[in-house]
């Protein structure tokens, strides 16, 4: 078995933002310049635990922490000064086409973040990046005023309607799809949200890539817990092809808890 090298680092938080009322853009004093777009690290909070996060920026450092459990409630607690561990960067990044012109990026939720990043190298490589971001209402709506600055158009869809328009981003990400010349197609958040960008890209024949999320608690293939459909999410992915994740029964349909059940 190959040794895997990839020691802990610690870096100081420079600048801690709320994004909402529940998630908050942490900003490190150091740069990854070998992270890419669709990898992620494994942040570890003494005591707590250690969680994979994905990587909004890297220069410098940025991930966006959503408080949903004791991991992420310990690092959402920090301040600028604050101190984070991290392990990485790990997984399959996204990959543009040689030849692409523009491209689409898709986020729902607080899968907005890695999108963000993947904008801005698609950019610095003279690639036009478009983007649909969609939340349940206004106030869950994140990283909006970053990707206007890297993206010619945003387009913000809401579940409610209170920003953007009403519904989920299909319809935007359609008519973009079927009106313009969209060369690649990106996507991160909710599984259905990704299944349904997944079906109809592969419907018109466009190359699309969407960012899996299972269950990880080593993050470099050994324990097997980030499995779906023979393939581990921590290596494998989190980066698949619309087909490929299109082939998986669990894509869009259903889940693993930390204890191997379907959820």
């Amino acid at each position: 078995m190959k040794k895997v090298t990839n020691p802990i680092r610690t870096a100081r938080v420079q600048k801690a933002a709320d994004e909402n009322y529940r998630v908050k853009t942490l900003e490190m004093d150091c740069d990854l310049p070998q992270a890419l777009p669709g990898q992620f690290l494994m942040v570890w909070v003494p005591g707590a635990g250690e969680k994979p996060m994905s990587i909004g920026n890297s220069n410098p450092l940025t991930i966006s922490v959503a408080k949903v459990g004791k991991v992420s409630g310990e690092l959402h607690a920090l301040k600028a000064g604050g101190m984070v561990s991290f392990r990485g960067p790990f997984g399959k990044p996204f990959n543009i086409p040689e030849r692409a012109k523009r491209i689409l990026v898709i986020g729902g939720g607080y899968g907005v973040v890695p999108m963000y990043f993947l904008a801005k190298v698609a950019r610095e490589n003279g690639i036009a990046p478009l983007a649909v971001i969609g939340a349940r209402t206004a106030k869950d709506i994140v990283w909006e005023k970053q990707l206007f600055t890297v993206c010619k158009e945003v387009f913000v869809t809401t579940d409610d309607g209170t920003r953007g328009k009403k519904g989920n981003v299909l319809a935007e990400a359609q008519w973009l799809i079927e009106g313009k010349k969209i060369d690649a197609v990106y996507a991160c958040g909710p599984e259905r949200m990704m299944e349904a960008v997944a079906q109809l890209c592969v419907a018109h024949k466009i190359p699309c890539e969407v960012s899996v999320e299972r269950y990880m608690k080593c993050g470099v293939g050994v324990c097997g817990s980030c499995a779906i459909d023979g393939k581990l999410c921590c290596v494998d992915g989190p980066v698949f092809s619309a087909e490929e994740a299109l082939s998986f029964a669990e894509f869009g349909k259903s889940r693993r808890d930390a204890s191997g059940r379907k959820c």
